[in-house]
């Protein structure tokens, strides 16, 4: 299972690291060793909350999301993604960026920090948007039940996490954004720039959300009908109709997943330069991240992970809603990875201790009623 599963990213593993050492010896090998291991414990909440998305699709679209999505998640976010970024804000085209990718390390970091305020507006408002919903959603298991029952009666209030999400990108476009940090140390006013990366940031999760959750409404009504009209399907052709309907529910929330993992990937490519600001190296050591987070996603899904640890769920988009605030407070202060990092992965193990806990309430409950209905039997003979 472990190899099925992981074997791809071991054998990418292989090659990035025979890369770095080609391409700039041992000390390039170190760098993508340190960037591998930054971009996992800055994804793993990633991992857990794609999984909750991907155990809904067929095992084709999870094939997709190792293959297709890979290719997005490697060559586009961490190669693609920095050069367009540098393409935009020095106004050049993308041969130009891609020449100061590889012969101007120094210019192109400081590009790519200069242009840090609407990224991070981008990304928290996504993130930020997908911790609201997650929040002011009733649910059945709850893990912070004082937090999360007041939460979800507030819920029942139509548009409420965009008000709020509109109302901290306010904030944060009156505070962080007007000192926004910069190369070098100094600090601008960034105010407008935020506000127009955040709307677009709160668009996109809206359209491109509104439309997964559509067809995934409608896939579930399909799949409702199928069994009673299954005779009358085949006669008028409907069955086929179901199919594509599934195609189009499946690609929307591959494409709702994709949108998420470049949301997730911004603090990673970002905090890459503190690494290195060489982007071959950090395109390998972050691309070979992005393969285990990949690979941890399928993993958790095909050992049931989320259904044995309930809350698992929970503490991944508790770290969700961290991150988007800690990306939105990084427009003016520099935040360690360290910090980033660990506040996922603590909330995550908070999260795990806590489900094998309720697991192991669940077990001795249900031995004690089993002794109990022993017990009756045995006296009532």
């Amino acid at each position: 299972m472990i190899l099925k599963t992981f074997g791809w990213s071991f054998a990418v593993t292989a090659l990035g690291l025979v890369a770095a050492v080609l391409y700039g010896g041992w000390a390039g090998f170190g760098v993508v060793a340190i960037l591998s291991i930054l971009e996992i414990s800055l994804s793993f909440d990633n991992a857990v909350v794609n999984a909750g998305i991907l155990k809904k699709m067929s095992a084709f679209w999870q094939k997709i999301f190792l293959t297709i999505g890979v290719l997005i998640a490697v060559f586009g976010m961490r190669l693609v993604f920095p050069v367009v970024i540098v393409a935009i804000s020095a106004k050049t085209g993308p041969i130009e960026a891609v020449r100061l990718a590889l012969n101007d390390k120094d210019r192109y970091q400081q590009l790519v920090t200069d242009a840090h305020p609407s990224i991070a507006a981008f990304g928290g408002m996504f993130l930020l948007m997908i911790f609201l919903d997650f929040v002011f959603e009733d649910r059945d298991i709850k893990w912070l039940g004082w937090i999360e029952r007041p939460l979800a009666k507030l819920g029942k209030v139509d548009m409420l996490s965009v008000c709020i999400a509109l109302i901290v990108l306010l904030i944060t476009a009156m505070t962080f954004a007007t000192q926004a940090h910069q190369h070098g140390g100094v600090h601008v006013d960034k105010a407008q720039t935020v506000l127009i990366s955040g709307v677009a940031g709160l668009i996109t999760y809206l359209v491109v959300g509104g439309l997964s959750g559509y067809f995934e409404n409608k896939l579930e009504e399909e799949e409702e009908r199928e069994h009673e009209a299954e005779e009358e399907a085949k006669k008028s052709g409907k069955q086929v109709s179901a199919v594509v309907m599934a195609g189009k529910a499946a690609f929307f929330m591959f494409l709702y997943l994709e949108v998420l993992d470049a949301s997730f990937s911004f603090d990673g490519v970002i905090g890459a330069f503190a690494v290195t600001n060489d982007i071959v190296l950090m395109a390998l050591g972050l691309g070979i991240g992005a393969m285990y987070v990949r690979s941890l996603t399928v993993y958790l899904v095909r050992q049931g992970t989320l259904d044995d640890y309930v809350y698992l769920e929970h503490g991944a988009h508790y770290a969700i809603g961290a991150l988007a605030v800690i990306l939105l407070v990084t427009i003016q202060y520099e935040i360690h990875e360290l910090i980033t990092g660990s506040v996922g992965v603590i909330l995550i193990g908070w999260s795990f201790v806590s489900s094998v806990l309720r697991n192991k309430r669940l077990a001795a409950a249900e031995g004690q009623g089993s002794a109990g209905e022993k017990t009756e039997v045995s006296s009532g003979v």
